[in-house]
């Protein structure tokens, strides 16, 4: 195994973790709002962001799919010797990290059921930059209104309409991170 493949964790995992955790729940909460993740040094292309996410929220019982350039050796073996998570075919995901398009079609991703909903999946989608501008957000969360920074439109007003159901949604850039769950109606 790689020697870059032991680094690049949390260099103090308690507090750092603890930090990404509060991050990662803050922009579930608040749907367009940006935070920031630090503290940890992926292989690239993984971002600063989607690294965090990724230490935080996985473990050996979370499978996450790799899509597009993120599938290669160097991430698979990150992900599986800091979190021990196993890696997954995009149906049978809890996690699926990738730009926008290597993500396409969304559709294939776990929506969760009447019964359980929860049974879904969160992508985590790797962006050029992150910005509280461009489409308009309502909903849980959102005192009035947000903005922000969407690969497209369509696909989020789609997964909104199927609320309770669908997949929900973390944006990494750098260092830099967002969130859209499914509750959040897109547009309008």
């Amino acid at each position: 195994m790689d020697a870059a493949v032991l680094g690049g964790g949390f260099a103090d995992a308690p507090v750092e973790s603890a930090r990404a955790f509060r991050a990662a729940m803050t922009a579930m909460a608040r749907p367009g709002a940006i935070s920031t993740i630090t503290g940890v040094r992926p292989p690239a292309p993984v971002s600063v962001a989607a690294g965090g996410l990724l230490l935080t929220l996985c473990d050996p019982d979370t499978g996450v799919h790799l899509a597009g350039a993120l599938d290669c050796l160097p991430v698979r073996d990150w992900i599986t010797f800091h979190t021990g998570a196993p890696l997954v075919s995009a149906e049978d995901c809890d996690f699926a990290v990738g730009d926008w398009e290597s993500l396409q079609p969304v559709a294939r991703f776990r929506a969760g059921t009447a019964q359980y909903p929860d049974r879904s999946a969160t992508l985590i989608v790797e962006l050029p930059q992150i910005v509280a501008t461009g489409v308009r957000l309502t909903g849980p969360g959102i005192r009035d209104s947000a903005a922000l920074s969407l690969p497209e439109m369509a696909a989020f007003q789609a997964n909104a309409a199927r609320f309770p159901l669908g997949w929900d949604a973390y944006f990494c850039a750098g260092d830099r991170l967002a969130a859209l769950p499914r509750s959040t109606k897109v547009g309008g």
